[in-house]
This record gives C-alpha cells, sequence and structure tokens, in this order.
C-alpha cells in the first residue's frame, strides 16, 4: 500500500524555507552571529523533523504489516487503486492512511495522524465502530459534498481497539448544488394584513386620508418587487405574496425590515400603520404553504400584531412585535363572541370554568363573573380550583362564606366524575398548554371555549369550539366583563362578584397605569355601577407586615445595569406573588425601566418580568420558553439553579439589546 509519510509536511516545508531565506539575508547584510546562530538551529530542527519523520514511518510500516497481514494481495491492491477517495481510521479517530484520491481533495494540506473530528466534526468514531452509524450523507469537504460510507476491519480478535474504519467518500456535489437551488426556488406563500388600517385611517385628516392609504400599498408593492413576487390584493387590508424562498432566507436574516418601513409612514397619521405577516414555508405544495401562512398569521394576530410569523411545518419563528397592542374601539367581537357563547351554554349539560396554574386575582374574578353569568342561565356550573395562593386567598374566603358559593368550586377530579359529551370547559386567562391548570382535563374535553387576553403563544390549545384572544385588551377580566353585558339582557352581579371582576382590572394594569384604554375604563364604570366598592377592593391588596418585609427583602437583591433591574428571592422564600410584586415595585425606581425577579420553588425558577414600555419583557422571557405582554411576563425554567437561572435570562437580554442596537 502506498507510503504517505515523508520528511516534511507542508507546513513544515513552508518555516523551513522562510527560515532558510533568513539565514541568506543575515549573511548578505553580514550579521554572521546571528546567520551562524540560525545555522545550527536550521540543522537541528532538519535533524528532528527527519528522526520524527522515521519514527512515524516505522510506526506506518509496522501498521502496514499487521494491516497487510488480514488482507490478501487482491484486496490490497484494489484498496490502492480504488477509484474513490478513501482514507483509514484508528479506533481512536486518528487518521492512518489515505489514497491519491483523497488527498486530492486536500490538496496541500496534511491530515496524517490527526483525528478525524478535525477535519468532519459530526463524524462519530464510537458509533462507527459499535455499528450503530454507517453512512454519513452530504457531508460538506474543502467545499465540496460527499456521501460517506464505513466498514469495519478487525484488526485482531482480542480487542476493539485493534479495529479500524475505512471511510469511502463518495461525490454528491452537483446532486448537492442542484438540491439547493431546487429548495431556493421552492414557493413560498406570505399573507399580509394591515392589522390596525381603519384605526389609523380614523386618525389621519380627512384630505390626507387617500395618501396615506396609496402609501400603504405603495410600500407593500414596493416590498412584493423587491422579492420578485407574485402580489395580489384581496381586500382592503389584506395581501398574498407568493416567492421563491431563498428571497425568505434573506428577510429572516434582515428580520424583515418592511415592518420598520411601514411603521414609519407618516400622513397625518397619529396611530403607526403595523403589519401582521404570516410566512408558510417548506411544504410540498402551495396549498399546504398557504394553510401554513394562514396559521401563521392568524398567530401574529393573536400576539398583537406588528410582527412575523414563519411556520415551516411545526416549527415557528417570531420577528418584530415590539410595539405596543392598539385598542381596538368596536365591541362587535365581544358582542358574537358572548351571544356564541351563550348558545354552547344552552346546549351544554354542565359548564367547567378553569384558569391558568398559581392562580391570580384576574383568573379568579374572570372564573366568578362568567360562574355568575352561566348560573343566571340555569345551566349547573363549578370553577376547577385545585390549590389557592396568597394573592387570591382573601377573594376566596368571601367567596366561601357566601351561601350561593357553597358548591362553587371543585377540583379535577370533580370534573373527571361529572364530565360527560356535552360537558362545556370554559379556559380563562390561559391559552397556552404548558400554563393551563391541568392540561390532562383539557385532553379529555371534547367541547372547549379559551377566553384569554395574553399574546398567543407558540404551544396555544387547538380545537377549541370557541376561541377568543384578544391581547389588546387589558385584562381578563375586562373580557367578561363586556362579553357579561350580551349574554343576558339585565346581567346582574353581586357586589362581590362585581369587586373580584374589578379587582382582577386594577391587577392587570397595576391600578389603571398599564394597558388601559377606553374600554377599560368602560368595564369599570359598569362594574362601579353594579355595585363594586373601590375601598374594599384596595382592602383586597392590602398586605401584613410581613409581606412587606418579606418583599422589602427581594428589592435589596436588586442589580441595575442598563436601566434593567434583576433581583433573586432568598432561599426562604417561595412566593411568585411576592415576586411578582417586587418587579412591580422596582419600576418605581428612577432609572429602572424594565425589571426581572428569580424565584426557586422546588426544582423550578420562575421569573416575573415587567416593563414601562421601552423594553419588551415578552420577546425576552418568551425566548425562555414563556410568554405574556410587552409590559408584563413571565416564565417558569425546571430543573435548574437559580444562578444559571440568571444566566440565562442575563444572556436572553443582551441578546435581546443587541438586536435592537442592529436597527
Amino acid at each position: 500500500m502506498e507510503d504517505k509519510y515523508t520528511y516534511f509536511s507542508p507546513s513544515n516545508k513552508l518555516y523551513m524555507v522562510f527560515i532558510a531565506v533568513l539565514i541568506v539575508v543575515l549573511y548578505a547584510v553580514g550579521q554572521f552571529v546571528p546567520a551562524s546562530v540560525a545555522l545550527i538551529g536550521y540543522g537541528i530542527l532538519v535533524i528532528y523533523n527527519i528522526q520524527k519523520s522515521k519514527e512515524k514511518k516505522n510506526e506506518w510500516k509496522k501498521f502496514i504489516e499487521d494491516f497487510s497481514s488480514k488482507l490478501d494481495i487482491a484486496t490490497q491492491n484494489t484498496l490502492v487503486k480504488l477509484p474513490f477517495p478513501l482514507i483509514i481510521i484508528g479506533a481512536e479517530g486518528n487518521i492512518l492512511w489515505y489514497n491519491k484520491n483523497f488527498q486530492e481533495i486536500l490538496k496541500e494540506d496534511d491530515v496524517l495522524g490527526e483525528n478525524i473530528q478535525g477535519i468532519l466534526k459530526d463524524f462519530n468514531t464510537q458509533l462507527v465502530l459499535e455499528e450503530k452509524k454507517t453512512s454519513y450523507l452530504g457531508v460538506e469537504l474543502k467545499g465540496k459534498y460527499y456521501d460517506l460510507y464505513t466498514s469495519i476491519i478487525e484488526m485482531s480478535d482480542k480487542n476493539s481497539s485493534d479495529r479500524i474504519i475505512l471511510a469511502y467518500f463518495y461525490d454528491v456535489t452537483e446532486f448537492e448544488v442542484l438540491n439547493k437551488k431546487f429548495e431556493e426556488e421552492k414557493n413560498t406563500v406570505l399573507l399580509i394584513e394591515v392589522d390596525n388600517l381603519d384605526e389609523v385611517i380614523k386618525s389621519t385628516e380627512e384630505d390626507k386620508k387617500p395618501l396615506l392609504i396609496a402609501e400603504v400599498e405603495r410600500s407593500i408593492n414596493a416590498y412584493a418587487q423587491s422579492l420578485s413576487a407574485l402580489v395580489k390584493k384581496y381586500a382592503s387590508n389584506k395581501y398574498i405574496l407568493v416567492v421563491q424562498d431563498k428571497h425568505i432566507v434573506k428577510e429572516i436574516e434582515k428580520k424583515f425590515d418592511i415592518l420598520d418601513t411601514v411603521r414609519e409612514i407618516n400622513n397625518g397619521n397619529t396611530l403607526a400603520v403595523t403589519l401582521s405577516v404570516g410566512v408558510g414555508r417548506g411544504a410540498e405544495s402551495p396549498l399546504e404553504n398557504y394553510n401554513l401562512a394562514m396559521s401563521a398569521k392568524e398567530l401574529a394576530l393573536g400576539r398583537g400584531g406588528d410582527q412575523v410569523v414563519v411556520k415551516r411545518g411545526d416549527r415557528l419563528s417570531f420577528y418584530g412585535g415590539k410595539t405596543k397592542e392598539f385598542e381596538k374601539r368596536t365591541k362587535v367581537r365581544a358582542r358574537v363572541i358572548a351571544h356564541a357563547l351563550v348558545d354552547l351554554i344552552n346546549e351544554s349539560s354542565k359548564v367547567f370554568i378553569m384558569g391558568h396554574k398559581n392562580a391570580d386575582i384576574d383568573c379568579l374574578g374572570a372564573a366568578i363573573g362568567l360562574y355568575s353569568t352561566v348560573r343566571s342561565l340555569d345551566v349547573p356550573c363549578s370553577i376547577i380550583l385545585e390549590q389557592s395562593n396568597g394573592s387570591i386567598q382573601q377573594v376566596l374566603d368571601e367567596f366561601n362564606a357566601d351561601k350561593d358559593y357553597e358548591n362553587a368550586f371543585t377540583d379535577n377530579e370533580g370534573y373527571r366524575a361529572h364530565q360527560d359529551d356535552n360537558t362545556l370547559l370554559v379556559l380563562v386567562d390561559v391559552h397556552s398548554k404548558g400554563y393551563v391548570q391541568n392540561y390532562d382535563l383539557v385532553k379529555h374535553s371534547k367541547r372547549i371555549v379559551i377566553i384569554d387576553h395574553h399574546r398567543r403563544s407558540a404551544d396555544a390549545i387547538e380545537g377549541a369550539l370557541l376561541t377568543y384572544v384578544e391581547p389588546y385588551a387589558s385584562s381578563t377580566s375586562e373580557m367578561v366583563t363586556e362579553m357579561i353585558q350580551y349574554m343576558t339582557e339585565k346581567p346582574k352581579l353581586k357586589r362581590i362578584e362585581a369587586e373580584a371582576l374589578l379587582a382582577g382590572i386594577c391587577v392587570d394594569t397595576k391600578n389603571f397605569y398599564f394597558k388601559t384604554g377606553v374600554r377599560t375604563f368602560e368595564a369599570a364604570g359598569f362594574l362601579r355601577r353594579l355595585g363594586a366598592d373601590t375601598i374594599e377592593v384596595k382592602r383586597l391588596f392590602a398586605d401584613n407586615l410581613d409581606t412587606f418585609i418579606k418583599r422589602a427583602e427581594i428589592l435589596k437583591t436588586a442589580k441595575v445595569e442598563n436601566g434593567v433591574a434583576i433581583a433573586a428571592c432568598p432561599p426562604e422564600i417561595e412566593d411568585p406573588v411576592l415576586a411578582a410584586q417586587a418587579a412591580d415595585e422596582l419600576l418605581n425606581i428612577t432609572g429602572i425601566q424594565s425589571s426581572f425577579v428569580l424565584v426557586k420553588i422546588e426544582n423550578e425558577v420562575l421569573i416575573s418580568g415587567r416593563s414601562l414600555g421601552e423594553v419588551n419583557v415578552q420577546l425576552i422571557l418568551e425566548s425562555l420558553g414563556g410568554g405574556g405582554h410587552m409590559t408584563i411576563a413571565g416564565t417558569r425554567l425546571l430543573n435548574i439553579t437559580l444562578e444559571e437561572a440568571e444566566k440565562k435570562l442575563r444572556d436572553a437580554i443582551d441578546k435581546y439589546l443587541r438586536e435592537g442596537e442592529k436597527k
């Protein structure tokens, strides 16, 4: 077999030539002493390289002898003259030999004796030796693509360390280039919706409205032209684009700057124009891509608009979503949803209402409001509440003391005992699988309704008969309060029920500071007319001295950098409500634009994020598997220490800030 060892490798030759030139130059300029020293050193290096090369050569000859003893002459000749590139790899992954065809791939490089992962990172010697993997398809090497196939030769029957791997390379560059070109030229579907066109037009002076509409349309058409896309406007604010996938790859790199282009349109409008874009790619047919794009656009709308959602099979990617949700001024949808819900309730044998894990007052208030209304329709109803917590205990105590709520609350087993095909399960203040109180109950329910105000998440519960997710709403309690007014002719609520709903609104708006619109005050006014006492609501939020001190202990741990405060609850404090309250409290400090508070409970770490609007805490915590709103968000990390969770959070914040700077 061919001997690959020489006295000098290409890299050795290069620096030896350099030293020789240096010696000549030194002699030429009369520097005889340095030149003589360099010459002696040069001679030593030559002798050293020759000696090392001889040692390797002897090792190689021994290997050849052992190897040849296992093969006949015909097999040896076949390996040497094989028309495909071939390398021989030792049990430790070191490259023992390669033929001329493989040398042509390497060109001037010499990898003899080096580990195979130095040139093929994905190659796993152990898996190949165990025969769990016999091929690597489409591997890239020196700008070309190869299919790599392996076989094993036993050098000794005694142990596996004497086994070697023969790796054959088959050039598939032409196929890979054609396949890549085919993938790039596949059609991708974009669905674009100007998600607040009516509101923007209403905010524009009469004589400038036509100019605004024309500018929006011109921007979208120019964008389609830049993508060489087929574009069709099929509604006053909706467009469909068909484009080659290679253009979408570039748009992903640019993070779809069409969002910024349209947002900057200024023709007398006081509201910014925003887009919701759904992209469907990677499917086998245009119809499948269209369905993916439709699903992606609905997700973008459900998350508050002003963003692009790319859907490739089950994988989702999000871009944008950094502006506040706008408040829609029509209550048409609330009325339609309310009437549809009444029909579903009347068709049901019993209604159960369930919220999210660690229920807060918004979740409980919304459940109470719906419970009261369902009972007024003479349909049996129960609220599923597995366990209480400090944030809702005081409210629960009041309802438990009320005779009308004697059997209002049940647990998971109570639901299973009374469930049938006509049971209706209403989920409030939650729509994701990971945060619902008990997803197992959801999976076994045939009739589900979802009412929530959080931005739509990637793991949204599917298959609901009715889904009402409005991220522009301040709270689920506000949404339920609006619906109640359309569900019965003369809506009536007890004082404590109205106060529970008002408390839910107060908590999620931070006493009407955040996400508060006209409809928020209208809902609060309706509840006030039904007898809700603001003083009683305030009393529900009153803290005892111990709670106040614990919150202060959390605040003491805060570290502030670039307007972002991060605090961690001491080990003795395992209360997510206190963590959320501390995050709110940090925003009252000058110079803090956003805050994050971590709390460890058993094997999980919960993070509460709050912002004054300049930082989108939802995007930051969503990257860690959570969600929420631009100014209020949260997440939970399993099987992790507090220190590891804080590091992950800081990395997510740094990434968000870097992306913001690039824009």
